[in-house]
């Protein structure tokens, strides 16, 4: 293997350089993302019941003690019980969509390195079809020996620029769908609190 890196000549330095950039990213999202997770339909029982039982108070203090999105809006919302339900709703909106942007944030830069490391890949891949044209006019010769060096170079480029995306691309694969369960999460428990506050009044 690294030979092949040798061999690929100087445009696999940046293609290497795209791949740590992208694991870089993709080990903060893996490590945000599962941190955020937590059961939520337990989180939900037991702020219902400190609502039920020690009032809004205590359930905002299991809140303050507890990570993810889920009680990052609940909290928001509760906050502003004095405030009338209608403000509620509006903090969990205002804070759902804010816990939105932070489970997204970062996805862009490995969107970045699926789409930069195959251009990196074919450049090189360019840059060695030139060289090996190159040598066909310098030895004004098409014999095997005389291009096979450019163009192993072009394929060594194109190959390794395509497994980086690859590699990042399945990264990113896994992490939307984490965040889309994430967002569903944050989605249904906001219904099911907000309607559970709604019973809460109508009483």
């Amino acid at each position: 293997m690294v030979q092949y890196f040798i061999n690929g000549g100087e445009f696999m330095w940046p293609i290497l350089i795209s791949l740590l950039f992208g694991l870089g990213f993709a080990i903060e999202r893996f490590y945000s993302l599962m941190m955020s997770g937590i059961d939520s339909k337990k989180f939900f029982d037991e702020i219902i019941e400190k609502i039920n039982n020690d009032g809004s108070g205590a359930a905002l203090e299991l809140c303050e003690t507890t990570s993810g999105p889920i009680a990052s809006i609940f909290h928001a919302g509760l906050s502003r019980m004095h405030r009338g339900l209608g403000e509620v709703e509006k903090a969990i909106q205002n804070a759902g969509s804010i816990e939105m942007a932070f489970l997204e944030r970062n996805m862009i830069w490995l969107n970045a390195v699926i789409t930069i490391a195959p251009m990196l890949g074919f450049t090189g891949t360019v840059v060695g079809m030139i060289a090996a044209f190159d040598a066909i006019k310098a030895a004004n010769d098409i014999s095997p020996a005389v291009v096979a060096g450019g163009i192993s170079q072009a394929l060594l480029t194109t190959a390794f620029g395509l497994i980086v995306a690859m590699i990042i691309q399945t990264f990113q694969n896994v992490f939307v769908a984490r965040i889309d369960k994430l967002i569903l999460d944050m989605e249904e428990q906001s219904v099911k609190i907000m309607d559970h506050l709604y019973e809460n009044e109508s009483k």
